[in-house]
């Protein structure tokens, strides 16, 4: 013989402030929790989107990125005319690109903020074709131009389209804004490599990585033991993809970390709520729960019969916190990327998979919160109990 649910509805609406402190405790657990998973995933998500699984980037070996690289234009030839590289009418798509970081003033607040400068070659576009000039026109070649990604064009000043900046002791001139789908490069200013070695009085014909676009993604393994057997080369290959997200897992993990122990500290405190509220419910109704055990419902049942009742109010936490988090999607914010030390903007990314997570984070909280209070309903003493009434 079951409990009607209604029984532990009406229940629930009768302690109605209880049981609201208690939905909102797994609310706002929730919602740390998810937003927190949503920023980790939207900055894993905007560094792998910058890789393309038909490139492979190409760096001095035993160099964890770019920064750290160095590759010469010999070397470049040589990857040129390596088996597995994609070729157009002007020749192999192949990019040797060259990386600085420059400080510029940010919109928001004036403060200055790092923006990686990458050195381009005039097939950088061919390479990536996901990459779009959406306002003005790409930079000519040996000229002091620049093109900017769409969050650099919104995110600082004096980078706007037609703008003239200074920086690296040179004169620049902004003539073109693109958009890189939503991708690390959004974050990034493109120029002549060959110029900004100039303006930088770095040595020419050194690179810090190559690009180059593969006639489909199988030809990788080719294109990399033609590379690594060559004496000639001391270089690293990846799948520019798998470098780009080798790159974001840091701070991904980091991120990861401490929500997920805010998350934890603040869902003991859900927990303890729950608990009260359970272990009142317990309080106040010992001569209902001594009446149902004499009329013949056994532990078995009272125990599954309080543990719904917590369980009701974790999933009502859960579904708050999920909907409270939702207007974070797609909302753009900004970080360091260690691996450059630039400043990178990303979106919060919520995904179904994080919102199931978080609804099954409120059921262990309502299970954690329920089961103590529902085992002591269940051995309430019933002769004990009924003399109260």
């Amino acid at each position: 013989m079951a409990i009607p649910l209604s029984y532990n509805l009406r229940s629930l609406r009768v302690r109605w402030t209880s049981t609201v402190v208690a939905v909102l405790g797994i609310a706002g657990t929730v919602g740390v929790f998810v937003a927190m998973l949503a920023l980790a995933r939207g900055f894993h998500a905007t560094l792998v989107a910058s890789g393309s699984a038909d490139n492979a980037i190409v760096r001095r070996a035993g160099s964890t990125s770019e920064m750290e690289s160095a590759v010469t234009l010999d070397q470049v030839k040589i990857m040129e005319d390596a088996p597995g590289v994609a070729r157009d009418n002007t020749g192999p798509l192949v990019s040797p690109e060259v990386v600085v970081i420059a400080a510029f003033p940010l919109k928001s607040s004036g403060t200055d903020a790092n923006v990686q400068v990458r050195g381009v070659s005039p097939k950088a576009l061919s390479v990536r074709p996901s990459v779009k000039i959406v306002d003005g026109r790409f930079f000519h070649s040996g000229l002091n131009e620049l093109v900017v990604g769409r969050n650099v064009a919104a995110s600082y000043s004096g980078l706007g389209l037609g703008d003239t900046v200074k920086f690296g002791g040179g004169q620049w001139k902004v003539v073109g804004v693109f958009d890189a789908g939503g991708s690390a490069f959004d974050s990034e200013i493109w120029c002549d490599a060959a110029v900004l070695d100039q303006v930088y009085q770095r040595p020419l014909n050194i690179f810090q990585s190559v690009t180059a676009r593969l006639t489909s993604p199988a030809a990788l393994t080719q294109f990399k033991d033609a590379l690594t057997s060559d004496p000639r080369m001391t270089v690293t290959v990846d799948r520019e993809i798998e470098y780009y997200d080798k790159q974001s897992r840091a701070l991904t993990t980091l991120i990861t970390v401490l929500g997920s122990m805010v998350a934890a500290i603040m869902g003991i405190g859900a927990i303890f709520g729950a608990l009260n509220t359970m272990y009142s419910a317990v309080s106040e109704r010992s001569r209902e729960i001594a009446t149902m055990r004499a009329i013949g419902f056994g532990s078995g049942i009272i125990v599954l019969s309080f543990l719904f009742e917590a369980i009701c109010i974790a999933l009502i936490g859960g579904a708050i916190g999920c909907i409270i988090v939702l207007p974070l999607n797609g909302l753009t914010t900004g970080t360091m990327n260690w691996q450059t030390f630039s400043h990178l903007a990303f979106a919060f990314r919520i995904t179904p998979s994080l919102l199931i997570a978080g609804i099954v984070f409120s059921l262990l909280m309502g299970i954690l919160g329920g089961v103590p209070p529902a085992v002591r309903a269940a051995r309430t003493r019933i002769a004990y109990a009924l003399r109260e009434l």
